[in-house]
């Protein structure tokens, strides 16, 4: 890709803070969003109930950034994507949670078992980095070669297509059907308003506009949600009210996140091997699913980038920086962090691929966790604007992994099956459950092509 700014430029320094916040906002909404999740397990009348500790969002934030500064020390500092909550460790997540209650235990043991789990996890990677040292890369070129990683990194942008317009209709999840009353008018119309307003930017926008246009399109869409809100509470109309600006009631100007390992080192003192056993089961399988993402994404980001990270800094240390950064995440914020397609996504659409940008981005995701009033401002922008932000985003992953087959031979049916399956197999949304282990939709379809790759394809050919 034409970038702007490579990996090592040094954009100037108001533009570098601009440039964060951008990144930051990419991440946002799915980093906050694990722990709100979990928190619902924790609520839960059938574990913990109302009035226990929850989850810290600003924690989870905290815990991003820190993650993200490991991750680009092991990488040294050659790989520009952000580390943010990972939504393949949510039921590991609830399991510590509901395993706690099970055993007549506090919440704080929950919160321990974050802690463990992550550590099991990061173990994993560990072990495969270790194992990549020695053995080299060239095993997982050919297990994963173009036929098989593009269709699997084009699934992780479609995966997430539900999520994107249910977000966009003002929903928090995808939704089968949508009857449209003027409340769901209303958060299309913002989210239209968002993803034109990026997308203008993105083509006509010149110098640094077209540097910035998801924040561009943030605040048109929060504008947008401004106007309605004010015709709403001017007519009595709650339909129109998308802004709830009663999250700033009672706010702190500063607060020190509710980090995990404070009631996690609480937590240690109920531990048992019985539990401890468990969380295993719950973290270390998922551990070996969040590898296959581990290529795709880092497969993706190298072609945007122009520079094979497999080979340099290596996928050793990119697997150290994942599995490391994800201890840290969970031991601050309690979820275990992984490399985010949105941060991808960004960093092709902007043509950013500077790392001093994404460290810069850690360093201020760190700074706002304490800063009340910012990380509220930010949980108030609506759901249906971050939804027009999510589909350029997700759609450009998507069709990234698409252009990865460009040099690939479809009219060889080698080619064309197992390029098939991957992409039927991932947006049928493939799923297995074993045990307490959800095999997502992702790895199950890579997994059945890298199968169908190596019965009937070899060597797989390409056009030159």
């Amino acid at each position: 890709m034409n970038l702007v700014y490579k990996v090592n430029d040094r954009p100037k320094f108001l533009q570098l803070i601009v440039f964060a916040f951008q990144q930051l906002l990419a991440i946002l909404a799915a980093t906050i969003a694990v722990p709100a999740i979990t928190n619902g397990t924790i609520t839960d009348p059938g574990c913990f109930g109302e009035g226990a500790f929850l989850m810290s969002q600003s924690a989870a934030l905290f815990g991003a950034g820190a993650g993200t500064i490991v991750y680009l020390l092991f990488t040294k500092f050659k790989s520009p994507v952000f580390l943010g909550s990972s939504f393949a460790f949510l039921g590991s997540m609830a399991a510590a949670f509901t395993g706690a209650a099970t055993a007549g235990a506090t919440e704080n043991l929950g919160f321990a078992g974050l802690v463990i789990g992550a550590a099991f996890a990061g173990l994993v990677y560990v072990l495969i980095a270790l194992f990549v040292k020695i053995g080299g890369v060239n095993w997982v070129r050919k297990l994963m070669p173009p036929v098989v990683i593009g269709p699997t990194v084009a699934i992780i942008g479609l995966s997430l297509a539900g999520n994107a317009i249910g977000n966009s209709f003002g929903f928090g999840s995808p939704q089968s059907s949508y009857t449209m009353d003027t409340s769901l008018w209303i958060n299309l119309v913002c989210a239209l308003v968002t993803l034109l307003t990026v997308i203008f930017f993105s083509v006509k926008g010149r110098k640094m506009l077209k540097l910035i246009p998801f924040i561009l399109g943030i605040i048109a869409g929060y504008l947008a949600a401004l106007v309605f809100t004010l015709i709403g509470n001017s007519t009595g109309n709650d339909t129109l009210k998308i802004l709830n600006f009663a999250a700033f009631d009672g706010m702190k100007l500063f607060e020190v996140p509710n980090f995990t390992f404070t009631n996690a080192f609480e937590g240690f003192k109920e531990l048992n091997g019985q539990y401890i056993a468990s969380i295993a089961v719950a973290f270390v399988p998922v551990a070996f699913v969040v590898f296959a993402e581990h290529i795709a994404d880092h497969k993706n980001l190298s072609t945007i980038i122009g520079q094979d990270l497999l080979e340099e800094p290596g996928l050793h240390r990119t697997l150290l920086g994942d599995g490391v950064g994800s201890i840290v995440g969970a031991f601050f914020g309690g979820c275990p962090n992984t490399t985010y397609g949105e941060s991808v996504g960004c960093v092709a659409i902007t043509g950013n691929a500077s790392i001093v940008t994404i460290l810069a981005t850690a360093i201020l995701a760190i700074a706002v966790s304490f800063f009340s009033p910012f990380v509220t401002f930010l949980s108030t922008i609506p759901t249906c604007v971050m939804g027009g932000v999510c589909i350029t985003l997700y759609g450009f992953i998507a069709v990234s992994g698409l252009k990865m087959l460009q040099p690939v031979d479809l009219n060889d049916n080698r080619n064309l099956f197992t390029a098939s399956v991957i992409l039927i197999a991932g947006i049928g949304s493939m799923t297995m459950k074993i045990g307490s282990v959800t095999i997502t939709e992702i790895a199950c379809a890579l997994i059945l092509g890298v199968i169908v790759n190596l019965l009937f394809n070899r060597p797989a050919k390409s056009k030159q």
